[in-house]
Protein backbone atom coordinates (compact mmCIF):
# COMPACT_ATOMS: atom_id res chain seq x y z
CA UNK A 1 0.00 0.00 0.00
CA UNK A 2 3.34 2.56 0.79
CA UNK A 3 4.64 1.46 -2.82
CA UNK A 4 1.06 2.43 -4.35
CA UNK A 5 0.80 5.98 -2.70
CA UNK A 6 4.82 6.67 -3.77
CA UNK A 7 3.81 5.36 -6.92
CA UNK A 8 1.00 8.21 -7.54
CA UNK A 9 3.24 10.80 -5.47
CA UNK A 10 5.73 10.53 -7.93
CA UNK A 11 3.96 12.13 -10.81
CA UNK A 12 4.82 15.61 -11.34
CA UNK A 13 2.19 18.45 -12.36
CA UNK A 14 3.01 20.34 -15.22
CA UNK A 15 0.40 22.93 -13.45
CA UNK A 16 -1.25 23.30 -17.38
CA UNK A 17 -4.07 20.96 -17.60
CA UNK A 18 -7.08 20.70 -19.93
CA UNK A 19 -9.00 19.70 -17.19
CA UNK A 20 -8.46 20.00 -13.29
CA UNK A 21 -10.85 17.92 -10.90
CA UNK A 22 -11.42 19.69 -7.63
CA UNK A 23 -12.34 16.94 -4.92
CA UNK A 24 -10.91 13.41 -4.49
CA UNK A 25 -13.99 11.86 -3.25
CA UNK A 26 -16.64 9.08 -4.46
CA UNK A 27 -17.65 11.54 -7.56
CA UNK A 28 -14.43 13.27 -8.05
CA UNK A 29 -12.31 10.02 -8.47
CA UNK A 30 -15.16 8.88 -10.82
CA UNK A 31 -14.58 11.67 -12.85
CA UNK A 32 -10.77 10.95 -13.09
CA UNK A 33 -11.23 7.34 -13.59
CA UNK A 34 -13.56 8.49 -16.78
CA UNK A 35 -11.13 10.39 -18.14
CA UNK A 36 -8.00 7.88 -17.87
CA UNK A 37 -8.38 6.92 -21.39
CA UNK A 38 -8.71 10.17 -22.95
CA UNK A 39 -5.96 11.47 -24.39
CA UNK A 40 -6.62 15.02 -21.99
CA UNK A 41 -4.10 15.95 -19.35
CA UNK A 42 -5.88 16.17 -15.97
CA UNK A 43 -5.18 16.76 -12.64
CA UNK A 44 -6.97 15.72 -9.40
CA UNK A 45 -6.91 18.19 -6.50
CA UNK A 46 -7.95 17.53 -3.20
CA UNK A 47 -7.51 19.22 0.39
CA UNK A 48 -6.47 16.24 1.94
CA UNK A 49 -3.48 13.42 1.85
CA UNK A 50 -3.75 10.80 -0.47
CA UNK A 51 -3.43 8.29 2.21
CA UNK A 52 -6.43 9.11 3.69
CA UNK A 53 -8.52 7.56 1.36
CA UNK A 54 -5.99 4.16 0.82
CA UNK A 55 -6.08 3.95 4.53
CA UNK A 56 -6.97 -0.07 5.82
CA UNK A 57 -10.72 -0.47 7.15
CA UNK A 58 -10.30 -3.03 9.98
CA UNK A 59 -12.88 -5.04 11.26
CA UNK A 60 -15.15 -5.27 14.19
CA UNK A 61 -18.23 -3.37 15.05
CA UNK A 62 -16.99 -0.22 16.46
CA UNK A 63 -14.66 0.00 12.97
CA UNK A 64 -17.42 -0.33 10.05
CA UNK A 65 -17.08 3.22 8.38
CA UNK A 66 -20.26 5.39 9.94
CA UNK A 67 -20.89 6.62 6.15
CA UNK A 68 -22.51 4.05 3.86
CA UNK A 69 -24.00 4.43 0.82
CA UNK A 70 -26.93 2.50 -0.46
CA UNK A 71 -25.83 2.17 -4.61
CA UNK A 72 -28.20 0.92 -6.99
CA UNK A 73 -27.88 -0.96 -9.85
CA UNK A 74 -26.87 1.70 -12.28
CA UNK A 75 -24.26 3.12 -9.75
CA UNK A 76 -22.98 -0.44 -9.36
CA UNK A 77 -22.71 -0.80 -13.27
CA UNK A 78 -20.69 2.13 -13.45
CA UNK A 79 -18.09 1.25 -10.75
CA UNK A 80 -17.64 -1.70 -12.54
CA UNK A 81 -17.20 0.12 -15.92
CA UNK A 82 -14.30 2.15 -14.14
CA UNK A 83 -12.99 -1.33 -12.66
CA UNK A 84 -13.59 -0.32 -8.86
CA UNK A 85 -16.06 -3.30 -7.92
CA UNK A 86 -13.79 -6.15 -7.95
CA UNK A 87 -11.71 -4.78 -5.39
CA UNK A 88 -15.04 -3.41 -3.39
CA UNK A 89 -16.16 -6.96 -3.69
CA UNK A 90 -13.40 -8.44 -2.40
CA UNK A 91 -12.86 -6.33 0.40
CA UNK A 92 -17.11 -6.33 1.91
CA UNK A 93 -20.42 -5.19 1.02
CA UNK A 94 -24.04 -6.25 1.72
CA UNK A 95 -26.49 -6.65 -1.23
CA UNK A 96 -30.16 -5.97 0.08
CA UNK A 97 -32.81 -8.42 -1.30
CA UNK A 98 -35.70 -6.70 0.92
CA UNK A 99 -37.11 -3.50 1.94
CA UNK A 100 -39.81 -2.54 4.51
CA UNK A 101 -41.14 0.60 4.79
CA UNK A 102 -43.59 1.59 7.06
CA UNK A 103 -45.70 4.63 8.76
CA UNK A 104 -44.83 5.14 12.59
CA UNK A 105 -48.21 6.40 13.42
CA UNK A 106 -50.86 4.07 11.88
CA UNK A 107 -50.87 0.79 9.43
CA UNK A 108 -50.03 1.68 6.35
CA UNK A 109 -46.23 -0.33 4.49
CA UNK A 110 -44.71 -1.16 1.43
CA UNK A 111 -42.64 -4.60 1.15
CA UNK A 112 -39.73 -4.15 -1.87
CA UNK A 113 -38.58 -7.65 -3.18
CA UNK A 114 -35.94 -8.45 -5.16
CA UNK A 115 -37.40 -11.14 -6.38
CA UNK A 116 -40.57 -9.85 -7.17
CA UNK A 117 -38.11 -7.73 -9.43
CA UNK A 118 -36.59 -10.38 -10.52
CA UNK A 119 -33.35 -8.73 -10.18
CA UNK A 120 -30.50 -10.34 -7.79
CA UNK A 121 -30.82 -7.95 -5.40
CA UNK A 122 -32.49 -4.66 -4.28
CA UNK A 123 -29.00 -2.38 -4.14
CA UNK A 124 -25.56 -2.88 -2.54
CA UNK A 125 -24.69 -1.49 0.70
CA UNK A 126 -20.99 -0.22 1.00
CA UNK A 127 -18.79 1.59 2.94
CA UNK A 128 -17.59 5.00 1.93
CA UNK A 129 -14.26 4.04 2.55
CA UNK A 130 -13.70 1.35 0.65
CA UNK A 131 -15.34 3.04 -2.54
CA UNK A 132 -12.72 6.04 -1.97
CA UNK A 133 -10.10 3.27 -1.89
CA UNK A 134 -11.65 1.16 -4.59
CA UNK A 135 -11.52 3.66 -7.05
CA UNK A 136 -8.34 5.53 -5.87
CA UNK A 137 -6.49 1.85 -6.66
CA UNK A 138 -7.49 2.01 -10.22
CA UNK A 139 -6.40 5.48 -10.67
CA UNK A 140 -2.42 3.74 -10.38
CA UNK A 141 -3.22 2.56 -13.96
CA UNK A 142 -3.94 6.29 -15.52
CA UNK A 143 -0.67 7.84 -16.83
CA UNK A 144 -2.36 11.01 -17.99
CA UNK A 145 -3.13 12.16 -14.61
CA UNK A 146 -1.51 13.97 -12.03
CA UNK A 147 -2.41 14.00 -8.22
CA UNK A 148 -2.14 17.06 -5.93
CA UNK A 149 -2.49 16.60 -2.34
CA UNK A 150 -2.89 18.33 -0.24
CA UNK A 151 -3.67 21.50 -1.98
CA UNK A 152 -6.40 23.52 -0.94
CA UNK A 153 -8.01 26.48 -3.55
CA UNK A 154 -7.73 30.09 -2.23
CA UNK A 155 -8.46 31.95 -5.52
CA UNK A 156 -9.95 31.50 -8.95
CA UNK A 157 -9.77 33.56 -11.95
CA UNK A 158 -11.08 32.92 -15.27
CA UNK A 159 -9.70 34.19 -18.20
CA UNK A 160 -10.05 34.21 -22.01
CA UNK A 161 -8.19 31.25 -22.72
CA UNK A 162 -8.12 29.50 -19.18
CA UNK A 163 -8.98 29.37 -15.45
CA UNK A 164 -6.37 29.57 -12.83
CA UNK A 165 -6.69 28.16 -9.51
CA UNK A 166 -4.11 29.12 -6.69
CA UNK A 167 -3.50 27.36 -3.21
CA UNK A 168 -2.63 28.28 0.15
CA UNK A 169 0.80 26.77 -0.57
CA UNK A 170 1.54 28.88 -3.10
CA UNK A 171 0.98 27.20 -6.12
CA UNK A 172 -0.44 28.63 -9.80
CA UNK A 173 -1.91 25.88 -11.74
CA UNK A 174 -4.29 26.15 -15.03
CA UNK A 175 -6.52 24.62 -17.09
CA UNK A 176 -9.59 24.91 -20.33
CA UNK A 177 -11.72 23.56 -17.93
CA UNK A 178 -12.49 22.81 -14.07
CA UNK A 179 -14.89 20.33 -12.39
CA UNK A 180 -15.92 21.08 -8.81
CA UNK A 181 -16.38 17.45 -7.26
CA UNK A 182 -15.70 19.01 -3.82
CA UNK A 183 -18.93 18.72 -1.99
CA UNK A 184 -22.07 20.45 -0.54
CA UNK A 185 -19.89 23.05 0.84
CA UNK A 186 -18.11 23.42 -2.38
CA UNK A 187 -15.31 26.39 -2.62
CA UNK A 188 -14.59 26.21 -6.42
CA UNK A 189 -18.52 26.75 -6.68
CA UNK A 190 -18.33 29.82 -4.44
CA UNK A 191 -15.25 30.98 -5.92
CA UNK A 192 -16.73 30.93 -9.60
CA UNK A 193 -20.16 32.78 -8.14
CA UNK A 194 -22.60 30.07 -8.70
CA UNK A 195 -25.91 31.20 -7.44
CA UNK A 196 -27.59 28.57 -5.36
CA UNK A 197 -31.20 27.51 -3.55
CA UNK A 198 -30.58 26.17 0.14
CA UNK A 199 -33.12 25.56 3.00
CA UNK A 200 -32.42 23.94 5.88
CA UNK A 201 -34.85 20.50 6.28
CA UNK A 202 -34.82 21.18 10.03
CA UNK A 203 -33.83 18.05 10.47
CA UNK A 204 -30.22 16.16 11.88
CA UNK A 205 -28.99 13.01 10.95
CA UNK A 206 -27.53 10.63 13.53
CA UNK A 207 -24.97 8.03 12.08
CA UNK A 208 -23.52 4.76 13.49
CA UNK A 209 -23.10 1.15 13.38
CA UNK A 210 -25.46 -1.25 15.94
CA UNK A 211 -25.42 -5.02 16.51
CA UNK A 212 -28.87 -6.69 16.46
CA UNK A 213 -29.95 -9.26 18.49
CA UNK A 214 -31.53 -10.90 15.48
CA UNK A 215 -30.16 -11.23 11.85
CA UNK A 216 -31.37 -9.02 9.56
CA UNK A 217 -31.27 -11.23 6.62
CA UNK A 218 -30.43 -8.70 4.15
CA UNK A 219 -33.75 -6.75 4.73
CA UNK A 220 -33.20 -2.94 4.66
CA UNK A 221 -35.81 -1.05 6.91
CA UNK A 222 -37.57 2.46 7.01
CA UNK A 223 -39.69 3.83 9.73
CA UNK A 224 -41.17 7.19 9.16
CA UNK A 225 -41.45 8.68 12.71
CA UNK A 226 -43.29 12.18 13.57
CA UNK A 227 -40.08 13.65 14.19
CA UNK A 228 -38.02 11.71 11.25
CA UNK A 229 -37.34 9.00 9.42
CA UNK A 230 -35.26 5.91 10.64
CA UNK A 231 -33.44 3.64 8.33
CA UNK A 232 -31.90 0.35 9.25
CA UNK A 233 -28.91 -0.49 6.47
CA UNK A 234 -27.59 -4.02 6.89
CA UNK A 235 -24.04 -5.04 6.97
CA UNK A 236 -21.96 -7.98 6.76
CA UNK A 237 -18.10 -8.49 7.46
CA UNK A 238 -16.66 -10.46 4.84
CA UNK A 239 -18.75 -11.71 1.65
CA UNK A 240 -18.58 -15.54 3.37
CA UNK A 241 -19.68 -14.07 6.86
CA UNK A 242 -22.53 -15.78 8.53
CA UNK A 243 -22.82 -13.31 11.33
CA UNK A 244 -25.87 -10.73 10.11
CA UNK A 245 -26.38 -8.73 12.81
CA UNK A 246 -24.71 -5.53 12.01
CA UNK A 247 -26.51 -2.29 10.16
CA UNK A 248 -25.71 0.99 9.66
CA UNK A 249 -28.41 3.48 10.86
CA UNK A 250 -29.15 6.94 9.67
CA UNK A 251 -31.70 8.55 11.92
CA UNK A 252 -32.99 11.61 10.65
CA UNK A 253 -34.84 13.49 13.65
CA UNK A 254 -35.46 17.06 14.20
CA UNK A 255 -32.82 19.27 15.99
CA UNK A 256 -34.48 18.92 19.34
CA UNK A 257 -34.86 14.94 19.41
CA UNK A 258 -31.96 14.44 17.40
CA UNK A 259 -29.95 16.54 20.41
CA UNK A 260 -31.65 14.49 22.87
CA UNK A 261 -30.43 11.27 21.36
CA UNK A 262 -26.52 12.33 21.31
CA UNK A 263 -27.10 13.10 24.76
CA UNK A 264 -27.82 9.65 25.56
CA UNK A 265 -25.33 7.14 27.23
CA UNK A 266 -24.90 3.95 24.83
CA UNK A 267 -27.65 1.82 26.71
CA UNK A 268 -30.46 4.23 26.76
CA UNK A 269 -29.77 5.18 22.87
CA UNK A 270 -29.72 1.74 22.39
CA UNK A 271 -33.38 0.97 23.78
CA UNK A 272 -34.73 4.05 21.97
CA UNK A 273 -33.43 2.99 19.13
CA UNK A 274 -34.87 -0.35 19.23
CA UNK A 275 -38.63 0.72 20.31
CA UNK A 276 -38.26 3.24 17.16
CA UNK A 277 -37.67 0.35 15.00
CA UNK A 278 -40.41 -1.63 16.63
CA UNK A 279 -37.89 -4.75 17.46
CA UNK A 280 -37.73 -5.74 13.96
CA UNK A 281 -34.25 -7.25 14.58
CA UNK A 282 -34.67 -7.92 18.24
CA UNK A 283 -32.57 -6.18 20.96
CA UNK A 284 -29.72 -3.62 20.02
CA UNK A 285 -26.94 -5.25 21.54
CA UNK A 286 -23.98 -2.51 20.77
CA UNK A 287 -23.79 0.89 19.52
CA UNK A 288 -20.27 1.94 17.85
CA UNK A 289 -19.20 6.24 18.06
CA UNK A 290 -22.32 7.90 16.97
CA UNK A 291 -22.12 10.75 14.25
CA UNK A 292 -24.50 14.13 14.24
CA UNK A 293 -24.51 16.61 11.47
CA UNK A 294 -27.66 19.26 9.85
CA UNK A 295 -29.15 18.38 6.99
CA UNK A 296 -29.42 21.29 4.02
CA UNK A 297 -30.93 21.02 0.46
CA UNK A 298 -28.95 22.95 -2.15
CA UNK A 299 -28.90 23.11 -5.42
CA UNK A 300 -27.04 25.35 -8.09
CA UNK A 301 -29.13 27.18 -10.60
CA UNK A 302 -26.94 26.27 -13.54
CA UNK A 303 -24.46 23.39 -13.55
CA UNK A 304 -21.94 25.10 -15.80
CA UNK A 305 -20.89 28.73 -16.03
CA UNK A 306 -17.58 30.12 -17.84
CA UNK A 307 -15.03 27.11 -18.10
CA UNK A 308 -16.13 25.78 -14.87
CA UNK A 309 -18.92 22.98 -14.50
CA UNK A 310 -20.49 21.64 -11.08
CA UNK A 311 -21.12 17.96 -9.78
CA UNK A 312 -22.30 15.67 -7.44
CA UNK A 313 -23.14 17.28 -3.91
CA UNK A 314 -21.20 20.63 -5.54
CA UNK A 315 -23.81 20.82 -7.86
CA UNK A 316 -27.11 19.19 -5.49
CA UNK A 317 -27.59 18.01 -2.15
CA UNK A 318 -30.94 16.04 -0.90
CA UNK A 319 -31.77 14.25 2.31
CA UNK A 320 -30.87 11.01 2.69
CA UNK A 321 -34.16 9.45 3.10
CA UNK A 322 -33.84 6.98 -0.11
CA UNK A 323 -29.79 7.31 -0.19
CA UNK A 324 -30.04 8.67 -3.27
CA UNK A 325 -27.29 11.17 -3.17
CA UNK A 326 -23.97 9.21 -4.40
CA UNK A 327 -26.44 7.17 -6.75
CA UNK A 328 -27.12 10.83 -8.57
CA UNK A 329 -23.64 12.13 -8.26
CA UNK A 330 -22.45 9.33 -10.07
CA UNK A 331 -24.62 9.36 -13.03
CA UNK A 332 -23.31 13.28 -12.65
CA UNK A 333 -19.91 12.10 -13.85
CA UNK A 334 -21.00 9.71 -16.68
CA UNK A 335 -23.48 11.97 -18.19
CA UNK A 336 -20.73 14.71 -17.95
CA UNK A 337 -17.58 13.08 -19.19
CA UNK A 338 -19.85 11.48 -22.07
CA UNK A 339 -20.99 14.91 -22.88
CA UNK A 340 -17.02 16.25 -22.92
CA UNK A 341 -16.14 13.06 -25.15
CA UNK A 342 -18.67 13.67 -27.79
CA UNK A 343 -18.72 17.27 -27.71
CA UNK A 344 -14.53 16.52 -28.99
CA UNK A 345 -15.44 14.05 -30.86
CA UNK A 346 -17.82 16.59 -33.05
CA UNK A 347 -14.35 18.71 -33.07
CA UNK A 348 -15.64 21.04 -30.37
CA UNK A 349 -13.47 22.64 -27.23
CA UNK A 350 -14.02 20.64 -23.79
CA UNK A 351 -15.39 24.07 -22.15
CA UNK A 352 -17.69 24.55 -24.97
CA UNK A 353 -21.07 26.21 -23.82
CA UNK A 354 -22.79 24.14 -26.38
CA UNK A 355 -20.92 20.34 -24.68
CA UNK A 356 -21.44 22.06 -20.98
CA UNK A 357 -25.25 22.91 -21.97
CA UNK A 358 -25.96 19.31 -22.76
CA UNK A 359 -24.75 17.83 -19.53
CA UNK A 360 -26.73 20.36 -17.45
CA UNK A 361 -30.00 19.55 -19.46
CA UNK A 362 -29.32 16.04 -19.20
CA UNK A 363 -28.88 16.02 -15.05
CA UNK A 364 -30.47 19.08 -13.91
CA UNK A 365 -34.41 18.22 -14.65
CA UNK A 366 -34.01 14.22 -13.39
CA UNK A 367 -31.76 15.79 -9.95
CA UNK A 368 -34.14 18.61 -9.51
CA UNK A 369 -37.40 16.14 -9.73
CA UNK A 370 -35.98 13.62 -7.28
CA UNK A 371 -34.94 16.16 -4.79
CA UNK A 372 -38.87 17.42 -5.12
CA UNK A 373 -39.70 13.78 -4.31
CA UNK A 374 -37.83 13.66 -1.47
CA UNK A 375 -39.00 16.86 -0.17
CA UNK A 376 -42.47 15.48 -1.03
CA UNK A 377 -42.01 12.57 0.62
CA UNK A 378 -40.38 14.49 3.81
CA UNK A 379 -43.29 16.87 4.33
CA UNK A 380 -45.69 14.05 3.86
CA UNK A 381 -44.53 12.28 6.90
CA UNK A 382 -43.87 15.10 9.10
CA UNK A 383 -47.85 15.99 8.93
CA UNK A 384 -49.59 14.89 11.66
CA UNK A 385 -52.99 15.82 11.08
CA UNK A 386 -55.52 13.15 11.04
CA UNK A 387 -56.54 12.87 7.59
CA UNK A 388 -53.60 13.24 5.92
CA UNK A 389 -52.17 9.67 8.03
CA UNK A 390 -55.22 8.10 7.51
CA UNK A 391 -54.57 9.04 3.77
CA UNK A 392 -51.24 8.79 3.96
CA UNK A 393 -51.55 5.14 5.32
CA UNK A 394 -54.31 4.02 2.91
CA UNK A 395 -52.30 5.11 -0.06
CA UNK A 396 -48.85 3.01 1.45
CA UNK A 397 -51.21 -0.14 1.54
CA UNK A 398 -52.59 0.42 -1.87
CA UNK A 399 -49.12 0.82 -3.77
CA UNK A 400 -48.62 -2.44 -1.58
CA UNK A 401 -51.42 -4.04 -3.10
CA UNK A 402 -50.48 -2.67 -6.99
CA UNK A 403 -47.37 -4.65 -7.62
CA UNK A 404 -47.09 -2.78 -11.51
CA UNK A 405 -46.73 0.66 -9.81
CA UNK A 406 -44.89 -0.26 -7.25
CA UNK A 407 -42.62 -2.19 -9.60
CA UNK A 408 -41.98 0.64 -11.66
CA UNK A 409 -41.12 2.82 -9.23
CA UNK A 410 -38.61 0.52 -7.45
CA UNK A 411 -37.24 0.08 -10.76
CA UNK A 412 -36.65 3.85 -11.62
CA UNK A 413 -34.58 4.15 -7.58
CA UNK A 414 -32.77 1.53 -8.64
CA UNK A 415 -31.68 2.57 -12.20
CA UNK A 416 -33.63 -0.28 -14.60
CA UNK A 417 -35.07 1.39 -17.33
CA UNK A 418 -37.28 -1.67 -18.63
Amino acid sequence: MFQFIMNLMRRIPDRNYDIIIVGAGIIGLTIAKLFGSASLRVALIDKNELSSNVALVKSGDQNFDPRVSALSIASKNILKDVNAWQSISHDRLCNYLNMQVWDADGTGQINFSAKELGQQELGVIVENSLLLRALTKTLAEESNIDFLFPYSITELEETENNVKLKTTNGAQITAKLVIAADGSNSKIRELAGFSIREWDYDHHAIVTTVKTQQAHGKVALQRFIETGPLAFLPLLMSLEDEDQNYCSIVWSATPERANELMGLDNSDFCKDLNQSIEGRFGEIISCAERFCFPLKQRHALEYARGRVVLAGDAAHSIHPLAGQGVNLGLLDAVALVNAVSEGLDAGREIFDPVVLNRYQRKRQTHNLSMMWLMEGFKRLFAENALPIRWLRNIGMNGLDSLPVAKNYLAKRAMGINS
